[in-house]
């Protein structure tokens, strides 16, 4: 079989996953990859000015995300900002580090852009040091990821979640938009049965993920707008309580924990920012970036069947035919046995992350309200108490 069947896989939606070590377009020095599987290390969110490339990495563990590139009314991402990756052969050996932080604003007299600093941490044979340190833009980046689905069209590779202002040209979109065409007209005429599920799974799991991140927006807003609702509240008791002497130390209670309740259910926001919103708008990204990947199955599928037939009618040389579906078959096969391997480890990634996000987002609202229950039943408590030790002085 010709070529590659394998390349590393990562669960970042925002990092591609690290390639060979060739050059990018953006320095001399190498952007270091790996060639095995990956998964995601603790991440924070690099968000860019809008006037920008951006490129914004959004994970499952932050302290608190920026996630406005989705909704308007998240918070605004921490002073520092940090995107891990770690690859590994076997699931217990850690030996290559890829950290991306620090956003560096460029200056020029043509134009402004960002870079970050790239460090690569590897106990690794194959490459000259330990570690290695670079700066890469926006252009990088993309270029990788790229280079990547060239060379491996079927593997699994993290979408960027944002992308250019500016599209493909006028002629870049209409050739698209011709094989788009040619490749609907066409068909494919042997999918496999595993693929046609693959292909309905991907489906499904595109609405649903999509109707989630909607709900979870729209909790988040909700849950913004009681909480800037209740935290007047704790004021305005402070200062009814000034003009109510007999009620001032129920009042000033009742303040108390308001206050409590809004620190509560601040915390509770920080949480649904951290341990479920970005989760899930990760994995919006992920089932766009699966039906890309589907179609460009279904194409290499498509061009072998188109030989097949050519060949079937005789419509051209035949000795050249045979050939080229040769090598078509080995592609096909490479490119199946590609999307097999990760489709099931990103298959339990997935499941293994949003229910971990579900879960810990279940214990923090449990949390929330016992503490919140806790705080006023304390309350009434002392006040009942208090009531009681009034009546008993007014008895004697």
């Amino acid at each position: 079989m010709e070529g590659e069947c394998r390349a590393p896989q990562a669960r970042s939606s925002g990092l591609p996953a690290g390639g060979g070590g060739g050059e990018s377009p953006g320095g001399d020095a190498p952007l270091p990859g790996s060639s095995g599987s990956s998964s995601l290390l603790q991440a924070e969110v690099l968000d860019l000015d809008e006037d920008e490339d951006d490129l914004e990495v959004f994970s499952k563990d932050a302290s608190l995300m920026d996630m406005n590139s989705f909704s308007p009314v998240m918070p605004t991402s921490p002073l520092s900002m940090i995107n891990q990756v770690k690859f590994e052969d076997e699931p217990d050996l850690k030996d290559l580090f890829i950290t991306v932080d620090e956003p560096e604003s460029h200056v020029t007299t043509i134009e402004t852009f960002i870079t970050y600093r790239i460090i690569t941490k590897t106990s690794r044979g194959e490459f000259d040091s330990s570690e290695f340190e670079v700066r890469r833009r926006y252009q990088d980046f993309l270029w990788l990821k790229e280079r990547l689905e060239e060379a491996h069209p079927t593997l699994i590779i993290p979408e960027l979640s944002s992308h250019k202002k500016q599209g493909p040209g006028l002629l870049s979109r209409m050739g698209q938009t011709v094989r788009a065409v040619a490749l609907s007209m066409r068909g494919v005429k042997s999918r496999p049965e595993e693929f046609m599920e693959m292909n309905n799974f991907i489906e499904i799991f595109s609405q649903k993920i999509n109707l989630i991140d909607k709900i979870s927006q729209r909790i988040y807003k909700e849950e913004r707008e009681y909480f800037d609702e209740m935290k007047e509240y704790g004021p305005i008791h402070i200062l009814w309580s000034a003009s109510e002497e007999d009620l001032a130390d129920t009042l000033k209670g009742v303040a108390s924990c308001i206050d409590k309740c809004c620190k509560a259910t601040e915390k509770r926001m920080s949480g649904l920012s951290e341990a479920l919103l970005p989760v899930v708008h990760e994995y919006v990204l992920y089932s766009e970036m699966l039906m890309g990947v589907m179609k460009r199955r279904d194409q290499i599928q498509a061009e072998l069947d188109s030989k097949v037939e050519a060949l079937t009618s005789k419509k051209a040389d035949t000795d050249l035919l045979t050939e080229e579906i040769g090598k078509l078959e080995d592609k096909v096969e490479c490119a199946n046995n590609a999307l097999k391997a990760d489709w099931e480890r990103w298959k339990q990634n997935m499941q293994n992350d949003i229910k971990s996000a579900f879960t810990d987002m279940a214990e923090e609202n449990i949390h929330y309200y016992e503490q919140c229950l806790a705080t006023w039943e304390s309350f009434l408590t002392s006040q009942t108490d208090l009531h009681l030790e009034e009546a008993s002085e007014d008895k004697s």
